[in-house]
């Protein structure tokens, strides 16, 4: 591992060298964000806001995992030890006490008027104090984060360090070796080793509830409402897989049922709550008394139940409430590694279905995003000199993809694949939802963070889709990425301008982008995205607008509401977009003069539409006919076995099952895909790689 952990050290100073670089950053800005990322991915925390303050005496912070109001009453804190060696540096446990000393010293220094005035008033270090002071009474425990790029001999994760006023600390430390392990997990989560005996009071009795031919194991569990509650203390939301975490985000508070039931009913828990369905790669037992035992769980996931075990937690952290009463009940499935990308989704759309959540709120292999990963692989885009060298945006719909891809190949193969898939042309997931929620108007969604902006994203994005799945074609493809090139020649912009002295950047620039949709484009009514698309650039006279429009926003960013002293968290309310909305932008001439009508627009639209209709036909035809008249004949026979098909159904699979003979349709070849689609939901295993 040591000769792989130097390589990703080095990959990782670049990748940080390089941001700095092209956001006009600091590099122990462009280490915190970065780091952060993968913290948030992993579901430690919801978002991560740079809030910097080093003193002589004793006290610092890097920033913070939002409002506790927002995160259960948890105040997560982050600093960052970032070191400049090339070489891989040792963190040792001394370094490591000292700097979260620092930390708690600078909640405790909180706590004190004095020090708060004494800190400059617009900075995020004043704001953060203001908001710890205020959140106090509201706090129930506190996280330290330490993120380093130095390497620790042991691991330090949840691990409790005391208290603050009463209030639990806990202290976590992700070091290089935990971010490698992470960074290239296969599973795409970092491993989560649960030993029921020694840390959480005892094993579990356990039934077996599978059959030995089934390929897999499950167990029927009844899991006691403490022991659950101290599980997801530890682990938090890393507990819950990342579906169902977007899911919560977007369902919002705890459920008022669930509360009512454990504290006024607990005995009567486990007969009213529907109970939690799981995942775990592996499992420890052990026999007694005739009995099987659960001990231990690796990578366990709850891929529904999120809100019962929440439930749970948030009661457990009060004194006037007895858990000793309430027992869920779990159903836990045994996925080997190789099988989770395939099987989990599933599970956590059928279990999910008695709470009438749609596939569209489990997003993670939501056709939207296959679609998306399609084009992005496929469609060039022009060379911005002129020349004949185009190349791609790759699209990340899962994490890793695009390293993973280039891990495979062989050095002259790597060459030509950066060439064809530049680094500044990767975007992930939450990278779109970024760029599209910032032009659609939602600036201060956007500055809650990556998991709740996505969260609001792949609900909008699921519900258009199932309105109308075609308007998701080329065009929106390639306007996607024209709003893409906006955002991040915004993002230069910005730290170019004199009066940026650093901070706020990124709710900046989500506002400027609103504002300047809301104002000039109405909101992808009459903007020429195909010309940024061309281009791969933006224009001198848009440059000058979103400079102006920056500056506007920045000045009602940086000056809060009366009541509100912590300027990030004022960027995150609809009053601030509100006030930002309402300004009047001198905008040039000759920006306004580019803009293109409604009605081209309109007309461009629809032909899309009918493109991508035409193109899902095509598709589903090649797809019919690789798949051969044999199978369409075996699926057929099943589908009229089990009385499943309808007449026309029925008639149109004939035409396919009489292949080469007689040739389906592009129309007959997509009610073809929808009718496998139907059978494989009724329990048909026929032609799985097909639809």
């Amino acid at each position: 591992m040591a000769i792989e952990l130097e390589e990703f050290h080095q990959e990782f100073l670049q990748e940080v060298y390089g941001s700095a670089d092209a956001d006009g950053q600091y590099a122990e800005d462009a280490f915190f964000d970065i780091f952060c990322a993968h913290l948030i991915d992993a579901g430690e925390l919801d978002s991560a806001d740079r809030a910097h303050y080093l003193a002589p005496r004793g006290l610092r912070v890097d920033g913070y995992g939002g409002d506790p109001l927002a995160s259960g009453g948890v105040l997560s804190l982050i600093i960052a030890d970032y070191s400049q060696s090339t070489e891989i540096a040792t963190l040792t446990a001394s370094d490591m006490d000292a700097i979260f000393k620092r930390a708690s010293n600078f909640v405790t220094k909180c706590f004190d008027s004095s020090f708060r005035e004494s800190l400059e008033e617009t900075g995020p270090a004043f704001g953060l104090s203001d908001l710890i002071a205020k959140r106090w009474p509201n706090t129930e425990k506190v996280r330290l984060f330490l993120i380093s790029n130095r390497q620790l001999s042991a691991r330090v994760d949840g691990r409790a360090a005391g208290e603050i006023n009463g209030v639990p600390l806990t202290y976590s430390v992700w070091d290089l070796g935990r971010l490698y392990r992470f960074a290239t997990s296969s599973h795409g989560r970092e491993d989560i080793h649960i030993d029921l005996e020694k840390e959480f009071g005892g094993p579990m009795p356990a039934l077996p509830a599978h059959l030995d031919e089934a390929g897999y194991e499950a167990f029927l569990v009844v899991v006691p409402g403490r022991q659950i509650a101290e599980i997801y203390d530890r682990w938090g939301a890393r507990l819950l897989e990342q579906n169902v975490r977007v899911f919560l985000q977007v369902r919002g508070n705890v459920n008022k049922g669930i509360r009512n039931t454990i504290e006024n009913d607990p005995e009567m828990f486990f007969a009213y709550n529907n109970g939690i369905t799981a995942t775990a790669e592996s499992i420890q037992t052990r026999i007694s008394d005739g009995r099987l035992l659960l001990t231990g769980f690796k990578n366990f996931q709850i891929v529904n139940g999120g809100q019962t075990t929440a439930s749970i937690h948030a009661a457990s952290r009060k004194t006037d409430i007895d858990l000793s009463k309430v027992f869920v009940q779990m159903k836990l499935s045994i996925i080997e590694p190789s099988r989770t990308e395939e099987v989990v989704p599933k599970i956590s759309e059928y279990a999910n279905s008695q709470n009438r959540v749609s596939a569209a709120d489990f997003f993670s292999n939501h056709p939207f995003h296959i679609r998306m990963a399609e084009f992005s692989r496929r469609m060039f885009a022009p060379s911005p000199d002129g020349t004949f060298r185009e190349s791609k945006w790759f699209y990340e719909r899962a994490r890793g993809q695009y390293q993973d891809a280039r891990s495979k190949l062989t050095p002259a193969q790597i060459r030509k694949f950066d060439l064809e898939y530049p680094k500044p042309q990767v975007f992930s997931k939450t990278d779109l939802a970024k760029f599209l929620n910032s032009w659609d108007g939602h600036p201060n969604t956007v500055s809650k963070g990556a998991q709740k902006n996505f969260a609001h994203f792949a609900q909008a994005i699921g519900k258009e889709w199932l309105k109308q799945p075609d308007a998701f074609n080329e065009m929106f493809f390639r306007h996607a990425i024209s709003k893409a090139i906006i955002f991040r020649e915004v993002e230069k912009l910005v730290t170019e301008q004199p009066w940026y002295q650093g901070g706020y950047r990124a709710n900046v620039v989500a506002y400027a982008i609103a504002k300047f949709a809301a104002d000039v484009a109405r909101g992808d009514g009459g903007f020429d995205f195909d010309s940024i698309w061309r281009k791969q650039g933006i224009s001198t006279s848009l440059k000058e607008g979103l400079t102006i429009v920056a500056e506007a926003a920045h000045t009602v960013i940086t000056d809060p509401a009366p009541g509100i002293s912590n300027v990030t968290e004022w960027a995150k309310t609809e009053a601030c977009w509100s006030r930002v909305a309402a300004l009047k932008i001198p905008w040039p001439d000759q920006l306004l003069d580019s803009m293109r009508t409604v009605e081209n627009k309109r007309d461009i639209q629809r032909s899309a539409i009918k493109e991508q209709k035409m193109l899902n036909g095509i598709e589903a035809q090649i797809a019919v006919v690789n798949a051969g008249g044999v199978i369409w004949r075996t699926i057929k026979e099943w589908g009229a076995a089990k009385r499943l098909l309808t007449q026309t159904e029925a008639e149109i699979l004939d035409v396919a099952s009489s292949m080469p003979g007689r040739m389906p349709s592009e129309k007959q070849s997509i009610v073809l895909i929808e009718t496998l689609k139907k059978l494989h939901k009724e329990g048909c295993q026929l032609g799985l790689d097909i639809a």
